[in-house]
C-alpha cells in the first residue's frame, strides 16, 4: 500500500531540492484511548513541507477520526465543485473491538484521505488544511464543537443531499413539480458514467471481500487439518507415520501463508477497491451540489422576471405609487446582483467538475492498476507456493504408497 500512497499524489520526499515545493504527511501510531462508548484511537499525524505559510519544515500533532471529519466537513462547504476525497466509515461495531486489524486498515486510509488533499493543487492551499496540520488539540476541539452547517448532524448526512435531489426527480415523475434540471448532454454522460461506476466497484468489492474470506477460511482448514495429520504421524511412528508428519508441517506452513497473503487481499485490493467505492459516493454528493446550484440559479432567474412584470405593472398603472415601484427597483436589482453571483458560482462549479473528472479518471487509473497488479501478483505467489510445497512432499510419499 506504500507504493499506492505515493501514486494517490500522497509523498513527495521531504529529501526533494529545497527550490521543489513540497507538502508530505504521514499518520502514524494509533493508540487507543478510554474505554467502552468513550473509546477513541488517537494518530499522530507528521508533516513536512517547505510551504512558506507553514510554521516550520516539521510539525507532529494529535488528531483522532472526528477532526479528519472535521477537515473533510469543511472541505466540502467551501470548495464547490471540488471532489473532496472520501473517509473511511465510522464503523459502530469496530468502536467495542477495535482489532488491530481494524486500527490499522483505519490509519492507512486515513494516511491516503490526508495526502490526497495535500497533493490536490487547490485543497493544498486551505487554511483549514494548515490548522488541522498545525492546531494543537484543544484548539481543534473547540473548532469541533463549534462547527456548524449540514454536517453538524452526522457525517452519512453529506448523501442525504443526493437523495434529495433524486427525490425531486421522483416528484417530477410523478407530476408534482415542474422539472429543474441541466439539459446538458455531457454532463448526462458524466452522471451516467459515475452511478454505472459505484455499481461496478461495489460490486467488485464484494468479490474481493468474498476472496479475502475464501482465503482466511482455507488457512484454517489446512491448519486444523495439519494438527491432525501431525497427530496420526505420532500414531504410525514408522516411514508412513514420517511423510503423515511432514505432510502435517507442510499444510501448517502453507495456512501462515494463505493467512499472510489474506491479510495483504485486504489491505492492497479489497480496500483500495472500497476506497474508490466511497470517492464514487463523494463525487455524487458533489453532484447534487452541482444540482442544487443549477435550481438555486433558475429560482432567481424566474424569480426576477416575475419581480419585473410586476414592477412594469406597477409602473404603468399605478402613478401614485412611486415610492413602492422605487423599493421594488431596489429589490429587483439586488435580485439580479444575487442571480449574477449564484451563475458565477454555478460556472466555477462546472468548471471545476470539468477538471475535477479528468483528474479523477487519470487517478483511479493509476491507482486501480496498481491494485490489480498487486492481486495478480500476490496470487501467482501463493499458488508457486502451495505448488512447491505440496511437490516437495510427493517423493516421499510416493515411496510410502509403493511400499
Amino acid at each position: 500500500m506504500e507504493q499506492q500512497r505515493s501514486v494517490s499524489g500522497s509523498s513527495q520526499s521531504p529529501r526533494s531540492p529545497s527550490s521543489q515545493p513540497y507538502l508530505s504527511v504521514s499518520v502514524t501510531d494509533p493508540v487507543k484511548l478510554g474505554n467502552g462508548v468513550q473509546a477513541y484511537i488517537s494518530y499522530r499525524v507528521i508533516t513536512k513541507t517547505n510551504f512558506p505559510e507553514y510554521q516550520g519544515p516539521e510539525k507532529i500533532v494529535i488528531r483522532r477520526y472526528s477532526d479528519f471529519v472535521w477537515l473533510r466537513d469543511r472541505l466540502f462547504e467551501k470548495y464547490k465543485g471540488v471532489f473532496i476525497p472520501p473517509l473511511p466509515e465510522k464503523s459502530a461495531v469496530e468502536k467495542f473491538r477495535f482489532s488491530a486489524e481494524f486500527i490499522e486498515m483505519r490509519r492507512q486510509a486515513l494516511d491516503v484521505f490526508v495526502n490526497r488533499i495535500a497533493s490536490h493543487h487547490e485543497l493544498q492551499q486551505s487554511e483549514d488544511l494548515r490548522t488541522f496540520l498545525q492546531a494543537d488539540e484543544e484548539t481543534m476541539e473547540r473548532l469541533r464543537f463549534h462547527e456548524t452547517g449540514i454536517f453538524k448532524k452526522k457525517p452519512a448526512d453529506l448523501m442525504q443531499i443526493f437523495k434529495d435531489v433524486q427525490s425531486k426527480v421522483s416528484d417530477v415523475v410523478l407530476g408534482k413539480e415542474k422539472p429543474v434540471e441541466e439539459s446538458n448532454p455531457e454532463y448526462e454522460k458524466l452522471k451516467h458514467y459515475i452511478f454505472e461506476l459505484e455499481n461496478h466497484l461495489a460490486e467488485a468489492q464484494k468479490h474481493a471481500y468474498r476472496l479475502v474470506k475464501r482465503h482466511r477460511e482455507l488457512g484454517q482448514s489446512l491448519s486444523d487439518f495439519g494438527k491432525a495429520a501431525k497427530l496420526l504421524g505420532a500414531c504410525e511412528g514408522n516411514a508412513l507415520g514420517k511423510a503423515f508428519t511432514e505432510l502435517g508441517a507442510k499444510s501448517e506452513v502453507l495456512s501462515i501463508r494463505l493467512q499472510k497473503e489474506a491479510h495483504q487481499l485486504l489491505m492492497n485490493f479489497e480496500e483500495p477497491l472500497k476506497d474508490y467505492v466511497r470517492a464514487v459516493q463523494s463525487i455524487k454528493a458533489t453532484i447534487a451540489e452541482r444540482a442544487n446550484a443549477f435550481r438555486q440559479q433558475c429560482e432567481l432567474a424566474e424569480t426576477i422576471k416575475l419581480k419585473e412584470i410586476n414592477l412594469e405593472k406597477l409602473m404603468l398603472t399605478r402613478s401614485d405609487r412611486v415610492g413602492e415601484a422605487e423599493h421594488e427597483i431596489g429589490f429587483v436589482m439586488q435580485l439580479k446582483a444575487e442571480g449574477e453571483d449564484a451563475s458565477r458560482r454555478f460556472e466555477t462549479m462546472v468548471r471545476l467538475m470539468n477538471e475535477e473528472i479528468v483528474r479523477f479518471q487519470e487517478q483511479k487509473t493509476t491507482d486501480m492498476g496498481i491494485a490489480f497488479h498487486e492481486f495478480a501478483k500476490g496470487q501467482a505467489r501463493l499458488a508457486n507456493s502451495i505448488a512447491d510445497a505440496w511437490r516437495s512432499l510427493l517423493p516421499k510419499l510416493e515411496t510410502c504408497s509403493s511400499a
